[in-house]
């Protein structure tokens, strides 16, 4: 499925105030021979928070040990987890129609959408906003734009980052700094005035 076009949302360039963070965990890079292990969302209101989402998934493979460094999710810990067919499904009932928003977050959708239409034939079609563009105009100068490099840049606690909810909370503090930045008010500017 790697190679299928996807019809996903719109890609965003702007300022919204309502919104779900989203970020999931996973056993590695391939939607078709990877799985995902953690899913959670982070849904936001007038930019506060508002209701969270958040399921460890029991994966069909053994979760690989250097999965388990980086992230410190281990097989015992997801051994009663719900499986992907549930964990998707209550993802999409608790995302609704909210824009969708994370950093690179074209790999986190590419993994739900697959899954939602491998297992349920759903289209995951909302917009979304990828927090890691607004990086890329802001912070040309830093030599690693990854969400715990822009993080740290902006003194922003990054304890805990690798699990899915921490995550999006740590993109969502990145969003709230970034959208103040000049280059990318101008960027969101320029590009409302071509509409």
């Amino acid at each position: 499925m790697d190679n299928t076009k996807r019809k996903k949302g719109k890609s965003l360039l702007g300022f919204p105030s309502d919104y779900c963070v989203v970020d999931i965990e996973t056993t590695g890079l391939s939607s078709v021979f990877n799985e995902i292990i953690e899913i959670s969302a982070v849904r936001y209101r007038n930019f506060k928070k508002d209701e969270t989402f958040s399921t460890l998934v029991k994966p069909v493979k053994k979760i690989p040990s250097f999965i388990t460094r980086l992230t410190g999710i281990s097989n015992s810990m997801v051994e009663n987890a719900p499986d992907i067919e549930s964990a998707v499904m209550d993802f999409y009932n608790f995302l609704g129609n909210d824009i969708i928003m994370g950093y690179n977050v074209n790999f986190d959708i590419n993994f739900l959408y697959d899954f939602l239409l491998r297992k349920h034939d759903i289209i995951l079609g909302n917009d979304y906003l990828d927090v890691l563009r607004f990086s890329r105009l802001a912070l040309p100068q830093l030599s690693s734009r990854s969400q715990t490099s822009v993080a740290d840049h902006y003194g922003i606690n990054i304890n805990g980052a690798h699990r899915a909810e921490v995550d999006c909370e740590i993109c969502n503090s990145c969003y709230l700094k970034l959208k103040d930045e000049p280059s990318v008010i101008e960027a969101v500017n320029k590009r409302a005035k071509k509409k």
